[in-house]
């Protein structure tokens, strides 16, 4: 018994000084005082929670609703809203830094550091301009192409004609294949099997789910990085092996692999130019495209493809002009770029579901960064310190109506297009704060460097298939499923198609 009774009083004890520190922490906290979730001030256990159980961007939404354009997510994290500040936290200056603990995957992407970024960026960023895209055309009309004659052989013509196609399944297959394609030189086959082979992208999807314990750091060191028993969850290995076993073909057979237009040959033909560039930056390089390519990608040909399908009066609008523009198919980008309502789709799924459903997390920097909010009677400023955690969430900035009109919770192209009795000047004005406001790919010096190469994907697959086929949702009623992880992958994306 008296042991039991030192027992109780130790873990009484230690439950009291645990308390005491939170406690004290938010006494001396310069945020106590922001709105926001009373627990959130004390811990990230709660910022956990809503990512664990896939619900933060609801939630999230629902708080900037309740309580403004600032809110409180933790001890020191605050979410932010206003459009006016998505240009000064991400600057292309880098002013305010990536956080360093957040990072459970570290890359380029993900490395807090400006100059180790821009240093590993830079031997390869003209690979990625809009022109090296366009250069590109050639293979991925290949790719189109063989989307096309698969989506014909298995639900359009013969004994096959009017099966049920899950159009979402088939985006992923010829997003995958076309990266596989250009990057290393070599498709992963999946439109051939009209299969996820090996489970290979299922297993890219997988290892986002622990991504969650990004949201409370500490998790990660017990967990992942615990350098006594490291937990083993979901990784990259399927396709970074993939990805090894295709460059260690290539360096067997270097010779018959000359003037072959993909990006290992770039990245290979850099790396004998600049001693800086090493063999595992190559490998980094190859792995980055296809991960940071592939399903970024195939979630917004999705989203595009379900907004469309959804409202068939776009659809028939979207197909006229198609239509008038008498393309030839796979049509060059050229032939799209000037379509109107093509790109006001484009936009708006951009803006209606972004590929990243969390807060885009910075570091103010020493300068601090000065915010309001309302109060009971009025508004207050605060100066967040230097080292408090901001960032803003796509899902909440892309939702303001002073920034993108009325009805931002719908799929409306026209929105990106001038009204009747707007003036050239308003319009213009209207369409700089629409893309001011714009993290669809991210921003400042860390946007998307694919952004360009997927721009040309999304214009053109999107007008080869709409162009060419009649598709129509199985039930107009039934929703498309959404996992809401660090991505938001949509899938069950059903459809029947015919030739027009």
């Amino acid at each position: 018994m008296a042991v039991l009774s030192l027992l109780v009083k130790v873990v009484t004890l230690g439950l009291v000084v645990l308390v005491a520190h939170y406690v004290f922490a938010y006494l001396q906290s310069s945020l106590k005082n922001l709105p926001g979730p009373l627990v959130a001030k004390f811990t990230n256990l709660w910022r956990f929670k809503i990512h664990y159980q896939r619900v933060h961007i609801e939630t999230l939404q629902d708080l900037h609703k309740k309580y403004g354009d600032v809110v409180q997510l933790g001890p020191n994290v605050v979410s932010l809203a206003e459009p006016r500040l998505v240009k000064k936290i991400y600057s292309t200056r880098g002013t305010f830094r990536k956080q360093p603990d957040g990072s459970i995957v570290s890359n380029i992407f993900a490395t807090r550091d400006n100059d180790f970024h821009s240093k590993q960026l830079r031997p390869v960023q003209k690979l990625y301009s809009l022109q090296a895209a366009q250069n590109f055309q050639p293979m991925l009309d290949a790719s189109t192409e063989t989307l096309c004659h698969q989506l014909e052989q298995r639900f359009i013509e013969g004994a096959n004609k009017g099966k049920v196609c899950d159009i979402a399944d088939w985006i992923s297959f010829f997003a995958w294949d076309f990266l596989g394609d250009m990057t290393l030189g070599k498709s992963f086959g999946f439109m051939e099997a009209g299969d996820d082979i090996e489970n290979m992208i299922l297993n890219a999807e997988k290892p986002m789910s622990y991504f969650s314990v990004g949201q409370m750091p500490v998790l990660d060191k017990w967990l992942a990085k615990n350098p006594k028993m490291p937990f083993q969850f979901a990784d990259f290995s399927v396709v970074a092996g993939f990805c090894v076993n295709q460059f260690q073909e290539r360096m067997k057979n270097l010779d018959s692999t000359k003037g072959k237009n993909d990006y290992m040959s770039a990245f290979l033909q850099i790396q004998q130019e600049n001693p800086d560039v090493t063999i595992p930056d190559v490998i980094g390089y190859l792995i980055i495209n296809i991960l940071g390519g592939a399903d970024t990608t195939s979630i917004i040909l999705k989203s595009i493809f379900y907004y469309i399908l959804k409202h068939p009066a776009v659809k028939d609008k979207l197909v006229a002009e198609l239509h008038a523009a008498n393309l030839t198919y796979p049509p060059t980008y050229s032939s799209l770029e000037s379509l109107p309502y093509l790109t006001a789709c484009i936009q708006e799924s951009l803006r209606i579901h972004p590929v990243v459903g969390s807060i885009l997390e910075r570091i103010v920097p020493s300068t601090g960064l000065t915010v309001t909010y309302p109060t009971a009677h009025s508004k207050a400023s605060i100066t967040l310190p230097p080292g408090t955690i901001v960032g803003m969430n796509p899902w909440v900035v892309h939702r303001r109506e002073e920034v993108y009109g009325e009805k931002v919770d719908e799929f409306i192209p026209e929105r990106w297009l001038q009204g009747k009795t707007e003036t050239s000047e308003a319009y213009a004005e209207r369409m700089k704060a629409m893309k001011d406001a714009d993290l669809s790919f991210g921003g400042g010096n860390r946007v998307c460097l694919g952004r360009p190469l997927a721009t040309v994907e999304l214009y053109k697959t999107t007008a080869t298939l709409f162009g060419k086929y009649k598709m129509d949702l199985i039930d107009p009623a039934e929703e498309w499923v959404l996992h809401k992880q660090w991505f938001v992958w949509p899938h069950k994306i059903r459809v029947t198609m015919s030739a027009f």
